[in-house]
């Protein structure tokens, strides 16, 4: 059967909020995980195959003609380096930190290729952690490629198997609340969790810096078997899910899975937690971890365990023997290899043990959905299990943590933010990009939403909160703490708020992968001077994004050796981050008034509320009005009196 027709068929039951069938859910999902799997592997093929070098370099997506060696190790696996051939910048990419990439000669589709992942970069070189070291590494060119992920489909589907398996003691009592089928769905969340076997003290909140709508999720939460969180853009969603995990622990409760569907993400649930002094472990590769918590890992932890004296000390005592092998013979040759046997069981068995060890010491533990489905974790149960970034999973990829065992879930997130990533058309039609936070909304169940945002000027919140937000947002901060920056002139200095009205044109990319506005692009590069220019901002207080990827490329490559610092992004990069001030180049400029994806109110949502103390937004109001979201905002702009016709006619 043909992906489109399988996406058709998917399309009539994943839209559906209610399962009344287990195995139509099982079906659905699995169909839904294998079309987006066939289309990441297509989209590299079709790169593979029939892309030129130059579009490849163009989209970011491949570099070539490096140079290779080694610098070190990384907790025992090699640091690899790659530079450009005679040194100076590497052209624009798109790798970043924790990214998959594969490192081939020249041709990746017929060739050994030796899988990697980025530890960092900078203009001029990129460093990889790889299992192992490609030959002849000094020798030749090599090329780098955004790869597919294989893994996390085969997760997610042992995941689906195991959510839908009455044999064994695994996936989660939560199964058919999860899948909507009781009669009454809310008293049916609001059970208390069935956890036996612990001594539960009352809930105590005292000491906690909490507002009145963080603390009544926490206390709601930890006395029900499946609670939703909603954390609107500055209102501490991570704050209320780190002590919510701390009070947790506090009453006795644990060992905790704390997940999230990003690396950032999961390292700010640890960092929290790490401040609140909560025994918590990091799952996962080291390389994917911020440095700063790198302690905090599985792999440093067990790296400095008491126990690898031990194991040092039967090593050496291996490679003694080893040593001697050749000069033995017969019964006695074969009683060394025996106990070079024994020894080498002994050090898995030790190994074993002292991550097990380490394991049981954790209150929580921490790691990506996905990571949640490592082998490490094979036979541990976790019975209450929190997932940040609910709003950015994909369901089956939420599986992943909940069929550890769970009998009480946590979900935190944001449906009015950024959805999941879904690559392929034929998935999103199906359903993929409707996480499961959204469909037991859907349904009927509440979520607690927090209520006071501490990041935005009071003007700043005020659109998102009565557009996306039923004018429930509150401030935590007053427009004395969020005084407007200099070095613009704003409209209106009480509201630094700015719409900058540019009638240029935009232009489509040869790959036809995306577009850019030179006219913007311009303004852009003024504004930023211009903000910098009285000295009180520094380049790392602004930060410019644009929805498409042709754009951020453009203004990097105008910006990226005069302002040392300035961080240029997508706005899928800037969820959950925050900058003094934005500058938003929206792009689109035609006569036909196509706005393309700008139409996605959430990406609107995410981009309207990074800023602390001022927002700029450059754009052709003209297209822009073609959009019934743009359109209200752009009243509200007039209406306040903030539009900056000034900074385009001086």
């Amino acid at each position: 059967m043909s992906t489109r027709s399988n996406g058709k068929r998917a399309t009539s039951v994943a839209h559906e909020a209610k399962w009344r069938k287990s195995q139509d859910h099982f079906q659905c999902f699995t169909n839904l995980i294998g079309i987006e799997l066939e289309d990441e592997l297509n989209q590299v093929e079709e790169r593979w195959k029939n892309w030129s070098k130059q579009k490849m370099l163009g989209a970011g997506l491949a570099l070539f003609d490096l140079v290779g060696r080694t610098s070190g190790r990384f907790f025992g696996d090699p640091i690899i380096v790659f530079e450009a051939r005679g040194g100076g910048s590497l052209p624009f990419h798109r790798f970043g930190h924790g990214d998959m990439v594969i490192i081939s000669r020249a041709r990746p589709w017929g060739e050994k290729v030796v899988e990697g992942v980025v530890l960092d970069r900078n203009n001029r070189r990129i460093r990889i952690v790889a299992k192992e070291k490609p030959g002849d590494l000094r020798k030749g060119g090599w090329r780098l490629d955004r790869g597919a992920n294989r893994v996390a489909h085969d997760r997610m589907h042992e995941a689906l198997v195991s959510f839908h398996s009455t044999e064994g003691d695994g996936g989660t009592v939560l199964r058919d609340l999860l899948l909507c089928q009781p009669h009454d769905l809310v008293s049916s969340a609001q059970r208390p969790p069935e956890i036996h076997g612990q001594k539960i003290r009352p809930v105590n909140l005292k000491g906690m810096l909490l507002d009145d709508s963080q603390a009544e999720a926490i206390e709601t939460a930890v006395g029900q078997r499946l609670t939703m969180i909603q954390g609107p853009p500055g209102t501490g969603k991570t704050h209320t899910a780190v002590h919510l995990l701390s009070a947790l622990i506090e009453m006795g409760r644990g060992p905790i899975l704390a997940c999230a569907e990003s690396n950032v993400a999961v390292d700010n649930l640890l960092e929290g937690l790490l401040d609140l002094d909560v025994k918590a472990i990091r799952l996962g590769r080291p390389v994917k971890v911020r440095e700063s918590l790198r302690e905090a890992t599985l792999d440093a932890q067990v790296s400095s365990h008491p126990k690898q004296d031990e194991i040092a000390f039967i090593r050496e005592e291996t490679e003694g023997m080893r040593s001697k092998l050749h000069d033995l013979k017969g019964k006695d040759k074969g009683l060394a290899h025996r106990d070079i046997n024994k020894n080498y069981r002994e050090i898995r068995e030790l190994e074993q043990r002292i991550t097990d060890d380490v394991l049981a010491s954790a209150q929580v533990l921490c790691t990506t959905n996905i990571g949640a489905g490592h082998f490490t974790l094979t036979n541990r149960k976790f019975s209450i299990v929190l997932i940040d970034e609910a709003t950015q999973a994909t369901e089956p990829s939420a599986l992943v943590p909940i069929v550890k065992g769970a009998r009480q879930l946590i979900l935190v997130g944001d449906h009015r933010q950024l959805p999941p990533t879904v690559t392929s058309r034929s998935a999103e039609e199906g359903g993929l990009d409707i996480p499961l936070f959204e469909r037991l909304l859907s349904n009927g169940l509440p979520a607690h939403m927090l209520t006071t945002q501490y990041r935005m000027h009071p003007t700043i919140r005020e659109f998102p909160s009565s557009r996306f937000y039923e004018n429930k947002l509150e401030d935590g901060c007053s427009s004395s703490d969020r005084p407007p920056v200099a070095g613009f002139l704003w409209p209106d200095w009480d509201k630094p708020v700015a719409f900058v009205p540019v009638h240029g044109s935009e232009i489509e990319e040869e790959s036809g992968s995306s577009r850019s506005n030179m006219d913007e692009a311009a303004i852009v590069v003024q504004v930023v001077n211009d903000l910098l220019a009285p000295g009180d901002l520094t380049p790392e207080d602004i930060g410019v994004i644009s929805p498409y990827a042709g754009q951020v490329r453009l203004i990097r490559s105008m910006v990226d050796d005069v302002i040392e610092g300035l961080e240029v992004k997508s706005v899928d990069g800037y969820q959950g981050r925050e900058k003094e001030i934005i500058v938003l180049s929206t792009v689109r400029a035609n006569d036909a008034g196509k706005v393309g994806f700008l139409s996605n109110y959430r990406r609107l949502n995410v981009a309207l509320t990074r800023a602390k103390r001022g927002l700029i937004v450059i754009g052709d109001d003209r297209t822009l009005r073609n959009d019934p979201t743009w359109a209200s905002w752009l009243d509200w702009i007039s209406e306040s009196n903030l539009m900056a016709w000034h900074v385009v006619n001086s």
